[in-house]
């Protein structure tokens, strides 16, 4: 035994150990399941999707457009439903088998006699009274459905208080274990009326959810929404029209199988969803709405056929994007699905496809791993290229021959991984160890501090330094409703807050400041730390403005993202508070754990201005140092003296509107706020009152209506029970 001898391992043996290493991250990666790794292997399947598009040797499914056209010749939308019941009249003429609206009748017609009796005025009681004997014109509808098999289209919701007031059973049986928790669930339904829903031989949801990218690649066929499994629009459609009395689902215990519909078996994912094999938009499965209802069509173009009426009109904004088709009408993306379900050319993606993926993928990088130190690297290098061309036309091969979705990307990836650690296993390390290293850092310093303990490390002790900086925090408004909406969406929810923060981050660093943490949605950022910035509120009023401007960006590109979709959007407010004050600034924290961070009573004060700005309607609220420094380069506006909650001093507090020069004008808004204080606070609630409607204007043109709110409320108060004879005019803020 040989005494204090050192145990190395060999280079060639370090290199397997690092490869094996990143090959069980691979494997964890996979399990994880990032949002871009999905992103790849979506793209990878779309592209296969565009070299071999579904070929179209049936129609089987016949769309009845509410096209230009039809809006030229009848009317705009929404038309009166006896419009359509004309034209479901005329399809079960043209030998039509059934028909599903892809429109939800959610309210009584406003074109019904008596709707109009009730709303044109100057008509004789006996005009009126013979309009309110006729039938409306949804009794006109429902009756028509008598015509032809009619499934109405429903529309899962996520506010769970929208839900049907005589909610019909769906038409369901499972065998096996309830699927529910698979599926995609919606807490609320919007339905037709119930006049109509009676009527109708089938309801089906029409909800259809894309991808993260915005891209529709599966249809969710079986849905849960308001507490119930419902079918699909086009799946009750199916079961309408085969005569079923109810549709079969088989599940157990991950989700979701199948369906039986017409006594064929359709498998499905264990979330209830179809993979789509698209073909392009074709045109010949339109038919013109209007031609139909005056009999235009060709014998034989509907006839022993499926029908879906639609709109593919641009105004009516039912437009989706799928792999092939930027903007396909959204009928046309139901009419797929029933194609494919009916011709059997669905996609499939079974479940046994991932684990075959690692394994493929393990197979691959041992293969790397025995061969490089035999063979050397330019040897597996082309061994490697064979592979992936292998691979690449393997998986393509079970695309276009047997509608199976094998994922290339992830292999690939991970044995190219394997490759090029085993290579320059030792340069990479070294590498990765610096950036690490920086990473770390970059993740709570700014990149000045970043870069000065670079070059001072022996900065990093406890311990820290008495100085006056400018604080500010900044927090998203109405967060917990925002919230909720995302509820049935959390990465949605994760993915909103990133692109918010992201912009005001870079807007901190940009303007010179130091971001201190994130506290969910909440920013604190600090200037004049570690660096010396003689400018360091100017800096951070500059920033404030700035990142109200970015919050307004992102709002736009939310709206156009919704109005592209379809999906409602709730706008974002932020609220700004900057203080100026002396502060305790360094490393904080204990000998193993610490960070580069302030404290002080100016912090909190910055704080607490920030929860003040939602109770006075104003954006940025500063305090009364930073007011001085800056208030020669930047418009503010004296809103209060205010004692927050826990300090006993009040505090002047001012509305930081904009920079001098950016085109803003005060306008006499300063003098009149300053005159409608010293009125408040002498108590003059007349001239309160008046300044208030002089201000009113300027206050609205700078986004400070609240304002003005909470002064005249205040007045109406103190009206009816006066202030007592000491009170020093100070507003005292009950909440943080």
């Amino acid at each position: 035994m040989v005494i204090g001898r050192r145990f190395t391992i060999p280079r060639a043996a370090l290199g397997r150990v690092a490869a094996l290493a990143l090959m069980a991250g691979f494997l964890f990666l996979r399990i994880w399941d990032p949002v871009p790794l999905e992103n790849f292997r979506l793209r990878t399947f779309d592209f296969y999707q565009m070299i071999a598009p579904r070929v179209v040797t049936t129609r089987p499914v016949v769309i009845v457009d509410i096209d230009e056209a039809s809006l030229r010749k009848i009317g705009q939308w929404p038309w009166a439903r006896t419009r359509l019941a004309e034209l479901l009249l005329q399809l079960q003429r043209s030998g039509a088998v059934a028909v599903g609206i892809d429109v939800i009748f959610s309210e009584p017609d406003r074109l019904s006699p008596g709707a109009i009796a009730d709303a044109v005025l100057e008509i004789d009681e006996a005009t009126r009274d013979r309009l309110r004997s006729l039938p409306s014109n949804d009794e006109v509808l429902a009756r028509s459905f008598g015509y032809l098999r009619t499934v109405l289209a429903q529309s899962g919701q996520n506010d769970p208080t929208i839900v049907p007031v005589d909610d019909i059973a769906p038409a369901i049986a499972i065998a096996g274990q309830d699927p529910s928790r698979y599926l995609v669930n919606f807490p609320g339904l919007l339905a037709n009326i119930p006049m109509l829903e009676k009527a109708a031989a089938g309801r089906g949801l029409f909800s259809l959810r894309p991808d993260q990218d915005g891209i529709v690649r599966q249809v969710p066929v079986v849905m849960v929404a308001a507490d119930k499994i419902r079918l699909s629009l086009t799946l009750e459609l199916l079961r309408v029209a085969t005569g079923s009395n109810a549709l079969l689902i088989r599940a157990g215990d991950a989700g979701m199988r199948s369906f039986v519909v017409g006594g064929v078996e359709v498998p499905t994912d264990g979330n209830g969803r179809l993979w789509l094999h698209f073909s392009p938009h074709d045109p010949a499965r339109f038919v013109s709405a209007a031609d139909v209802i005056e009999g235009k069509i060709s014998d034989g173009q509907l006839a022993g056929k499926l029908a879906l009426i639609g709109t593919s009109a641009i105004g009516l904004l039912d437009n989706k994007t799928t792999p092939l088709d930027p903007a396909m009408p959204g009928v046309e993306v139901h009419a797929q699905l029933l194609e494919n379900i009916l011709t059997g050319t669905q996609l499939k993606r079974p479940s046994y496809m991932v684990g075959a993926e690692v394994v493929l993928a393990l197979g691959i990088a041992i293969l790397i791993i025995v061969l490089v130190p035999w063979l050397g690297a330019r040897s597996v290098l082309i061994i490697g290229f064979l592979i992936a061309v292998t691979l690449s036309l393997g998986s393509f091969y079970f695309f276009r021959s047997r509608g199976v979705l094998l994922d290339v990307v992830y292999p690939l990836i991970s044995s190219f991984g394997v490759f090029w650690t085993l290579v320059f296993v030792n340069y990479f390390n070294e590498q990765a160890q610096r950036r690490q290293i920086r990473s770390a850092f970059a993740q709570y310093l700014s990149p000045a501090l970043v870069e000065r303990l670079a070059q001072h490390p022996e900065q990093l002790q406890l311990g820290g330094e008495t100085k006056e900086l400018t604080i500010l925090f900044s927090d998203i408004r109405n967060f917990t409703s925002i919230a909720e909406s995302y509820k049935a969406n959390p990465q949605g929810l994760t993915q909103l807050v990133n692109r918010l923060l992201t912009p005001l981050s870079n807007i901190v660093v940009e303007n010179g400041g130091t971001i201190d943490k994130y506290m969910g949605d909440n920013v604190m950022a600090f200037w004049n730390a570690p660096l010396d910035d003689a400018a360091h509120a100017q800096n951070a009023c500059r920033a404030a403005c700035s990142m109200l401007a970015a919050v307004i960006r992102l709002n736009d590109e939310l709206r156009d993202a919704a109005v592209k979709d379809g999906s409602p959007v709730m706008p974002i407010a932020v609220g700004i508070g900057i203080n100026t004050g002396e502060c305790v600034v360094g490393n904080m924290g204990s000998d193993i754990r610490f960070d580069y961070t302030v404290l002080g009573d100016s912090v909190n004060l910055a704080s607490r201005l920030e929860g003040q700005t939602k109770a006075y309607g104003a954006p940025i609220i500063i305090g009364e140092r930073t007011n001085l420094l800056v208030e020669e380069r930047f418009y503010t506006v004296p809103i209060d003296i205010v004692r927050v909650k826990g300090k006993a001093m009040p505090e002047r507090i001012y509305a930081l509107l904009a920079p001098i020069g950016d085109g803003f004008q005060d306008d006499g808004l300063k003098t009149r706020l300053e005159e409608l204080l010293n009125a408040y606070r002498n108590k003059e609630w007349s001239t309160v009152t008046r300044m208030l409607k002089q201000s009113k204007a300027g206050l609205a043109k700078f986004g400070l209506s609240g304002i003005e709110t909470l002064y005249a409320r205040r007045v109406r108060h103190f009206r009816r029970s006066p202030p007592p004879q000491n009170w020093d005019g100070v507003s005292d803020a009950t909440s943080k």
